[in-house]
């Protein structure tokens, strides 16, 4: 049974969920953990019941926790003013909270799962620590036009989606601003992670849904073009969100890239 709990991370107190292994298998082949991370407006409650499903599909214990300021962690004071995100916030997580976290848990070389934002946390940190794997669904390696476009539209409908995004949060305010007012920075524009990417050595895989309105499929184009072992998955009639607009779909490619998992591959 999945369990919810908090976890201080470099002082931080962070909302932790843990999906045990699978009790119907007797393999004694261990399965590298699956670590899952949110997207920009996610958190654990918001993965609903999709990171056991690929649990029980891959036969793998999980580890979900939402960042700072989402969910039931640890908020944000003055999360517009002294607490705002700078544009480097998702080089910190990945490089630095996610390997403190994960030393915690006693986790060594995860499948990392990651929507979105959550996708290119996976690949920072993969750039820089052993995994067994990265799996990313709509990734940001660079700032498109049509990503500032769509963020700045959810801004101005920011009072429809409160009460969507209430249920998730147990601040709402603080999880959409802290996203919504760094991607739409100055000096966000110029995020680019492309320049990381060779460094990655483990296998990979980058789902990308052909009417995602944040993003194109340059952004797994250029993964695949730096990093030729990339497994592409283009998705027809998918959004920004391919784990709930084709779940099926990806449920079969994530289980089909597990089982291709083979050497870790060290730096």
């Amino acid at each position: 049974m999945k369990t919810t709990t908090l976890i201080a991370v470099q002082g931080v107190q962070l909302e932790i969920q843990h999906i045990p292994r699978p009790c119907k298998t007797d393999s004694p082949v261990p399965k590298p953990a699956c670590v899952f991370l949110h997207e920009g407006l996610g958190s654990v409650a918001l993965w609903r019941d999709w990171p056991q499903k690929v649990c029980e599909s891959l036969d793998c214990e999980g580890w979900v926790y939402s960042r700072k300021g989402y969910g039931q962690s640890e908020g944000i004071a003055d999360v517009r003013g002294s607490g705002r995100l700078s544009a480097d916030y998702m080089h910190h997580e990945a490089l630095g909270v996610l390997p403190e976290l994960l030393k915690i848990l006693n986790v060594t070389q995860p499948l990392l799962i990651g929507h979105s934002d959550g996708g290119t946390i996976a690949l920072i940190h993969a750039s820089q620590f052993a995994v067994a794997g990265c799996a990313v669904l709509a990734p940001h390696v660079m700032v498109e036009d049509m990503s500032i476009q769509a963020i700045e539209q959810a801004r101005d409908h920011f009072d429809k989606l409160r009460p969507k995004l209430a249920a998730f949060h147990n601040d709402v305010d603080v999880a959409f601003w802290q996203w919504n007012d760094v991607w739409l920075s100055d000096a966000f524009r110029r995020f680019d992670i492309r320049p990381l990417l060779h460094k990655i050595q483990t296998p990979l895989m980058a789902i990308q849904g052909v009417d995602d309105p944040y993003g194109t499929m340059a952004q797994i184009d250029e993964i695949a073009a730096r990093l030729p072992h990339t497994r592409l998955v283009k998705l027809e009639n998918c959004g920004h969100s391919p784990h709930k607009d084709q779940a099926d779909t990806v449920l079969q490619a994530l289980k089909y890239f597990s089982s291709s998992l083979g050497k870790i591959h060290r730096h």
